[in-house]
């Protein structure tokens, strides 16, 4: 019987660790697990997940490589909600620059806003 799989975590490289994590934890609601030196002494490593458990992470990585993208180094990562509304009330009072104008709902229901991240990643808030 072949093991169970899932995804384990999403590699998000950044050009400034300290104003990311700050922005992973207040405005998408992430919380801040582990933070490492890898062991070839440049590059720094922070892990953040939900609600203390391991199921999601992402690892945010710093000193990887100092020519990012406009866009960041991924194109999205989507964050579940079931209070998408609640949700983007909370982000639009926050201020957070490049926030969708509206919640957009697909035809089969999925309902979903962009905002980008402090390195110009995308980060979705998502209701199936």
């Amino acid at each position: 019987m072949p093991s169970h799989k899932r995804l384990d975590h999403v590699g998000v490289m950044v050009r400034d660790l300290e104003a990311t994590i700050d922005f992973y934890t207040k405005v998408v609601g992430l919380e801040l697990k582990d933070r490492v030196k890898h062991t070839n002494g440049v590059i720094e490593l922070a892990f953040l997940g939900f609600n203390g458990s391991d199921e999601t992470e992402v690892e945010l990585i710093q000193g990887y490589s100092d020519s990012l993208p406009a866009e960041g180094a991924v194109h999205h990562f989507a964050v579940s909600t079931d209070q998408i509304e609640a949700e983007y009330a909370r982000v639009q009072k926050l201020g957070v620059p490049h926030l969708d104008e509206e919640i957009v709902t697909l035809p089969n229901g999925y309902r979903y806003f962009f905002l980008h991240g402090p390195n110009g990643e995308w980060i979705e808030f998502f209701q199936r």
